[in-house]
């Protein structure tokens, strides 16, 4: 068995300065180092000791690891994290604390620090307010975080404190000449603000990038997870015509923007966590990993075409041959509970306006039961629209839905409802992958010429005319299995644009769309969840094509580095233009990734990595496009909330995956402004099972 180095990863530079759940333990510490920083390792824990509350001074590896917390997910990979307290009121005393036991500053300081012969520690509304922003404060407050792989310690703050200069200095030389890795010592600016003060600080202190630890990596962690299958080799540009099986753990160059139902994903350049794939994997709860030189690594190489078992852990990777009968068990344990879609609401024929597609629900009735109610109908993003053109800040463009209805007569009027039950029992269709594909074609090609209801043309072509005029019209899928709490199915339709100056070409656009629901990927990915395939129905949301946009992204309205809650924030990428995909950009190219603190004073930023398509130095977003994006994924938050978070009887966490764009065609003398395209429930730590 192959078992990676234990390394942190991208995610770890998400920690920030929190230090998150691990070890637990109580008592006190107290010890006799040298405290120089320097060689020679002496613990302060006395032997015997079961735990300890804090330290003084950090004097090895094992008193570090007593203190330290312990990742537990994808959000904690690698790097180890002890919080410090230098205490002003007390001849700047020196405290490591345990950071499981007490996982904010407050707990600890307010437990130990408070009363006797030093100031009483005053409310934790209080002591935010003054502890992490006013330049008399009484402690100052930071954590020690040992990132393995580029085996860097760096002291850093939270990423809104404005601790000046001389504050950092101050508690940086106190933690080195405490510490047994105080000569190994960087500082690590955890935000904008931060890196401003990081340029005053004296020239020997050394200052360490978010780029010069992610420099360091060489296995990203995304979806955790065991999974067995055979080790399959391939290239991201192949996979059209390569088929891959369930059974399969593919070791790609990089990630695709799809991929059909596999057992797990090894990459060998780094993804973005908010691509397709990855939500994919979450959603399959499948173990998804990158690993640089994936392609080339001889341990991986030797297990080529072989059944294995991999293991994505936070911090390490690991691989083994497995027997065919231990495959075949591991299968059998593993298959995902099947989803059953409820019966399609075919009695809807309007096109309606996307405000009146789901109605606020009366006084006392759930929103979720509004939702599931619309779905349908009018499919889940359709659904999830009609909320978000209501809620005040978040700009939509002006759209309506064409309800599943016409779907269903343009699939019974060309009998293609009869082709469908004969391939499902055909038993060379459902056995062989390259028949399935070919026959799969066939039906997509023969839907994209047939005929489309003359009534439903001059409805469609009244209401553009009417409502729509001079503008070509995305036709977006949304489909009863889609954009789900549990079966958001990410990129497994396609949606197309149609000009109404050439009807036909609005004709193709809608039939190319309606095809979409049967290619090989989305047949697949229903068939591992056991969806009756005789059950999907596909509406469409349209509205104005968005033709060049300035700058397009996708967001989580939570940190999905820290599900404790320790640190709020939003999680957004975003790149230059049109032309990059930003769930899948192309080899080398990079987007502007980071975590926006809104809810913090002064709203601070991380960034985790920088668009290579923007000139050094400069961002895709303006600070003004990023507050306005953040004012829109807070309402989006809230709204949601009563549906898929904490109001909903879900105490786990909660998210919004949301898909925005910055465009200037309806002014376009102004700055780009933002258009949130979707929201849809986001599928990681905290989504249900349940499909609505």
């Amino acid at each position: 068995m192959y078992k990676g180095t234990r390394i942190t990863s991208i995610f770890a530079l998400a920690l920030l300065a929190s230090a998150l759940p691990g070890a637990c333990g109580d008592g006190d510490g107290d010890g006799g180092s040298d405290g120089t920083g320097v060689t020679g390792e002496v613990c302060e824990r006395k032997d015997g000791d079961a735990s300890t509350e804090f330290l003084k001074r950090v004097g090895c590896a094992a008193d570090f690891e007593a203190l330290a917390s312990v990742p537990i997910d994808a959000s904690l990979p690698g790097a180890r994290s002890v919080k410090v307290v230098l205490d002003q009121a007390d001849e700047n005393a020196l405290y490591f604390q345990n950071s499981v036991l007490y996982q904010i500053h407050y707990d600890f300081v307010s437990s130990h620090l408070s009363g006797g012969e030093l100031p009483f520690v005053p409310s934790l509304a209080e002591f935010n307010a003054t502890e992490y922003f006013t330049p008399d404060r009484r402690f100052i407050l930071g954590a020690v975080t040992h990132y393995e792989g580029p085996d860097v310690w760096a002291l850093e703050l939270s990423p809104y404190d404005t601790a000046s200069a001389d504050m950092i200095t101050t508690l940086f030389r106190a933690a080195k000449a405490a510490s047994f890795f105080g000569s190994k010592l960087a500082f690590h600016p955890t935000s904008e603000a931060v890196e401003v003060e990081a340029k005053k600080l004296p020239s020997d202190i050394p200052v360490i990038t978010t780029g010069d630890l992610y420099a360091g990596i060489d296995y990203q962690p995304l979806s955790l997870g065991t999974a067995v299958g055979r080790l399959h080799f391939a290239k991201a540009a192949d996979l059209d015509s390569e088929y891959l099986s369930h059974q399969d753990i593919a070791v790609l160059d990089e990630a695709p923007n799809d991929i059909s139902v596999v057992q797990g994903i090894i990459t060998e350049e780094f993804q973005t966590p908010l691509s397709h794939v990855n939500v994919l994997s979450q959603n399959r709860r499948t173990p998804n990993m990158g690993l640089r030189n994936a392609m080339s690594r001889p341990e991986l190489l030797a297990l080529k075409d072989k059944l294995v078992e991999l293991t994505a852990g936070p911090s390490s990777w690991s691989v083994r041959e497995v027997t065919e009968e231990e495959a075949e068990k591991f299968w059998e344990a593993h298959k995902p509970t099947p989803v059953t879609l409820p019966e399609l609401d075919l009695t809807v024929t309007d096109l309606r306006d996307i405000e009146e597609v789901t109605p606020d629900p009366p006084e006392g009735e759930p929103l979720r039961d509004a939702i599931k109610k619309a779905v349908l109908a009018f499919g889940g993003k359709a659904a999830h629209y009609s909320i978000l053109a209501r809620i005040p800040d978040v700009p939509v463009q002006k759209a309506f839905a064409i309800p599943v209805y016409y779907y269903d007569l343009f699939m019974n009027q060309n009998g293609f409802y009869d082709q469908i039950d004969a391939l499902l029992a055909d038993a060379k269709f459902n056995t062989d992958t390259a028949t399935r594909d070919e026959q799969l074609k066939a039906l997509r090609d023969a839907m994209k010429t047939a005929p489309i209801d003359a009534e439903f043309q001059e409805l469609l072509k009244a209401k553009i005319e009417a409502e729509y005029p001079g503008h070509k019209i995305r036709f977006r899928t949304s489909t009863n299995s889609e954009d789900l709490d549990g079966f958001p199915c990410a990129g497994c339709y396609d949606s197309h644009t149609g000009d109404p100056a050439d009807w036909e070409d609005v004709l193709d656009a809608i039939r190319k769309t309606y095809a979409s629901a049967w290619k090989l990927r989305t047949f697949d990915e229903r068939t591992y969840y056991g969806i009756d395939h005789r059950t999907i129905g596909m509406a469409l949301l349209a509205h104005y094509n968005f033709p060049d946009e300035e700058a397009n992204g996708v967001a989580v309205t939570n940190n999905p580095f820290d599900t404790a809650g320790v640190q709020p924030a939003f999680y957004v990428n975003v790149q230059s233009g049109g032309d990059a995909e930003v769930v899948a950009p192309p080899a080398g190219v990079t987007n502007d990734a980071f975590l926006y603190f809104f809810n913090q004073p002064n709203q601070p930023l991380t960034y985790l990595t920088h668009s290579s398509l923007v000139p050094e130095g400069q961002t895709v977003l303006s600070t003004a496009q990023v507050h306005q994006l953040g004012v829109a994924l807070d309402a989006i938050h809230e709204r949601f909330s009563p549906a898929y978070g904490p109001a909903s009887g879900n105490d786990g966490w909660y998210a919004m995956d949301v898909e925005f764009k910055f465009d200037d065609d309806a002014s376009p003398n102004e700055p780009p402004t933002l258009y949130i395209k979707q929201a849809r429930p986001y599928p990681g730590r905290g989504a249900s099972s349940e499909a609505p």
